[in-house]
Order: C-alpha cells, then sequence, then structure tokens
C-alpha cells in the first residue's frame, strides 16, 4: 500500500524536508524517530529508527506513512501530517487543517529517500 505519486506533482526539496522533520513545531520527527541529526539531542524511542528507512521503504510507502499511518496500523501513534477529516474533539482552529502542507510532505518524503 502506498501513495506512488507526489501531493504536489513535482519533487520535494531535501533539505527544506530536513528543516521540517527536525523542527518541533512542524514535523517533529524527533519526537518519536531516532535520526541521523546530531545537532539536536533526545531523540525519541516510539517509532522505528529512520537512519536507512530509504533502504526499507519505497518513496509510495514512506508518502503514505507520512500523510496517514493509520491507513496501515489503525493502532499507530504517529499522527496523520496530511490529513484533514475524520477526527473527533479537534481544537476550533485546527478543524479542517494538515499538520503539514502537501509541499511540506514532498520535502519530508525528499530528505527521507536521502537516508539510505
Amino acid at each position: 500500500t502506498s501513495i506512488p505519486e507526489s501531493l504536489t506533482g513535482k519533487p520535494g526539496d531535501p533539505a527544506a524536508g530536513r528543516e521540517v522533520a527536525i523542527n518541533r513545531r512542524q514535523g517533529n520527527c524527533l519526537a518519536c524517530h531516532e535520526m541521523p541529526i546530531p545537532e539536536q539531542p533526545f531523540h525519541g524511542e516510539v517509532g522505528p529508527d529512520l537512519n536507512g528507512v530509504a533502504s526499507r521503504y519505497t518513496e509510495g510507502e514512506l508518502r503514505l506513512r507520512v500523510v496517514d499511518p493509520k491507513a496501515i496500523n489503525p493502532d499507530t501513534i504517529m499522527p496523520s501530517f496530511y490529513k484533514a477529516d475524520g477526527f473527533h474533539r479537534v481544537m476550533k482552529n485546527f478543524q479542517g487543517k494538515t499538520v503539514l502542507t502537501a509541499q511540506q510532505v514532498e520535502d519530508v518524503i525528499a530528505y527521507l529517500m536521502t537516508l539510505k
């Protein structure tokens, strides 16, 4: 199961994706995942290690995991970063909004694909 096509129709920027991934107010991947980001302390251990993730999954598989991880594992605690509906008890300010934009998702995927 995957989302093989880019959400934006164009490739992402891996450098911008790295910034989104490690930004504690955006992607915040470090909250749950170990990553090759030595300048940031306190990597999480709840999710799988992202070192080498591009050797384990295709671009489309990674895109689905970022967009809507519950489509793969309904019990995951990983948030859906590009899904705006189907949630319960959402604060008014966040209703109908995604955590990341389509371009930010593509940038994160481009970055993750560098982690061979």
